[in-house]
């Protein structure tokens, strides 16, 4: 009996509805090629909702994207918006209200991309962050005393239970397991600083790694996982690490890997609905010119395809993602392409 996936699709601001309409032209090809069908529902969410409305996200959009098998986003800010709203109120609302607690970022460079590390190829530069999605400090606990005063006090609180540094962590181990390249997971704290929230995260770190034999254990502080990302990327397989940092250390994967016009990510809720993203923002400056690259787009449906267990096609889709960059493009920056984001859409669909 062939499968069918219901696909929420907020394709959001800026290039967003572009590069996910390239999404969904390749989606729409594997699936063709598969035993397993994609219905998509699509949800106007985002900057111009938002100034028709004063709405960012109600509670019945989130029971309904709460019944998906998984969302496709394409990218949330307006440049009329002010910063914060909409991240908070669409991006963050569904990560905690959806209990998506695993950011999954690959950071793999393809053959045929420059990349800004002397000397490193693919063979070098090939890891997983793995972020706690949900706690940290974009929990929102804190706030402010004396605001606008001399006075003022302001206070950010970093939230860490040990319920969500566990599943996490736990979830580390069993994607390093089934990755089976280095088996090595990496701790990225700083616990010669943050004594209390990273003396958990390692305590627990260690102690679930005694029930994972094969897969082996280090830790490194955040600034020197910086530096060894741009010295030595080759030394990481999968890095485990609080929403802060990892919401840091993913943009400087993100740029060693080629760029925003390849990188992907995941927010997993690994017992319920989950929401795959290009992770470059809705660059509005190039919105309609039909010059922004839907790679990270298409390489976000992948990620989402192989989380549904449709492996087999998540791997077509790499592989033809991989050919067009090798053999096609001139570069991965918008413009300098060589080829318009349908086009880029379309050579993939072939490749496929």
């Amino acid at each position: 009996m062939t499968k069918s996936y219901n696909i929420a699709v907020i394709p959001g601001d800026g290039t967003g509805p572009e590069v996910v309409a390239e999404g969904i032209k390749v989606l729409k090809a594997a699936s063709g090629l598969s035993d397993f069908d994609l219905a998509f529902t699509e949800y106007d969410l985002g900057g111009e909702h938002y100034k028709a409305t004063g709405e960012t996200l109600s509670d019945d959009t989130i029971e309904s994207l709460r019944k998906a098998d998984a969302i496709y986003l394409g990218a949330i800010g307006h440049p009329d918006v002010k910063p914060g709203i909409l991240e908070k109120g669409i991006l963050l609302n569904l990560r905690f209200s959806l209990d998506q607690y695993i950011n999954l970022r690959p950071v793999k460079l393809y053959e045929g991309v420059d990349c800004p590390l002397k000397d490193k190829g693919p063979e070098d530069v090939d890891f997983v962050v793995i972020r706690e999605n949900t706690e940290g400090l974009y929990a929102g606990a804190g706030g402010c005393l004396k605001k606008g005063t001399p006075d003022e006090v302001a206070v950010q609180e970093s939230i860490n239970t040990r319920k969500g540094v566990e599943r996490c962590i736990r979830f580390a181990f069993e994607f390093c397991r089934k990755r089976n390249r280095e088996k090595k997971l990496t701790l990225c704290g700083k616990t010669n600083v943050l004594t209390y929230a990273f003396d958990l995260w390692e305590r627990t770190f260690y102690e679930v790694g005694k029930e994972y034999s094969d897969i082996a254990t280090d830790y490194a502080h955040v600034d020197a996982t910086c530096m060894w990302m741009v010295k030595n990327p080759e030394w990481f397989d999968v890095i485990v690490t609080d929403n802060m940092f990892g919401d840091i250390i993913t943009d400087l994967g993100a740029m060693i890997q080629g760029g925003m016009g390849i990188a992907a990510g995941g927010n997993i809720n690994p017992e319920g609905v989950s929401m795959f993203e290009p992770i470059g923002g809705s660059a509005p400056k190039y919105q309609g010119k039909g010059v922004i690259n839907p790679l990270a787009a298409i390489c976000a449906a992948q990620i989402m395809l192989d989380t549904l267990g449709e492996t087999g096609s998540a791997v077509r889709i790499e592989k033809a993602v991989q050919k067009v960059v090798k053999e096609r493009l001139a570069s991965l920056s918008a413009g300098k392409m060589g080829f318009s984001t349908s086009e880029v859409g379309d050579m993939v669909t072939e490749a496929l």
